[in-house]
């Protein structure tokens, strides 16, 4: 991102909720961005991740220019490139557990959809819950179903808004360190998105930002990660 911005206007008021943001993220990286309610970290993200436009300034992805692509690049982008994890897990009721990660290849028209669903369960550790609905599992497992929803589509960037904001504290320090594995063991770029400190301590890098502007941006020894 250079000189990154983006602007609201609510009636005869405009909003900064970037303003003139210089960021660069290196692939497998692990990097937390915090600030409080209204500081422009969630409007980072959905730029990040091609959900929103900037009013102006450069979003480069891998070289290439993202404000200079038609819609149908950027779905192209999104889909191929980006996963999403939200707070809210968006399952959907009447599917069980497999059926819920098989949803994004159906799309696809994914011929191994149930292997690759199986797999991806597996590695959030749910491998005995694929028959199960939302309702017979914890909050903490229906998290765990909504990352390996993400990750069986291949993604090469993970965007996590809040993700552990409805769990525990113990049940959310799995989540993490599901996140961490992540980047550890298969190189996958998680940019999370947080107000909470004892979750950004997971992160290697933490960006901190106030009224749109990037304010600190610390890289922590590996030691130092929880």
């Amino acid at each position: 991102m250079e000189n990154l911005s983006r602007h609201y206007r609510t009636g005869t008021e405009v909003v900064a909720a970037l303003d003139g943001v210089d960021l660069e993220i290196q692939r497998g990286e692990f990097i937390a961005i915090m600030g409080a309610s209204g500081s422009g970290k969630s409007t980072m993200m959905n730029v990040l991740g091609c959900l929103d436009r900037p009013t102006g300034g450069k979003y480069y992805f891998e070289g290439h220019d993202v404000g200079k692509m038609d819609d149908d690049s950027r779905t192209r982008l999104r889909a191929g490139v980006f996963g999403f994890v939200f707070q809210q897990y968006n399952l959907l009721p009447r599917m069980n557990a497999i059926e819920q990660v098989e949803l994004p290849l159906v799309y696809r028209k994914v011929k191994n959809r149930r292997v690759r669903a199986k797999q991806a369960l597996v590695a959030v550790g749910l491998g005995d819950r694929m028959k199960h609905k939302p309702t017979e599992m914890s909050g903490g497992q229906q998290q765990r179903v909504a990352i390996a929803r993400t990750l069986v589509v291949n993604p090469r960037v993970i965007l996590a808004d809040e993700p552990t904001g409805a769990l525990d504290t113990r049940t959310g320090e799995e989540v993490m360190g599901i996140l961490a594995s992540l980047v550890r063991e298969h190189g996958i770029t998680v940019i999370l998105v947080t107000h909470e400190q004892s979750v950004a301590d997971h992160a290697e890098r933490v960006v901190r930002m106030r009224d749109g502007k990037i304010v600190e941006d610390t890289r922590r020894p590996v030691w130092a990660v929880s």
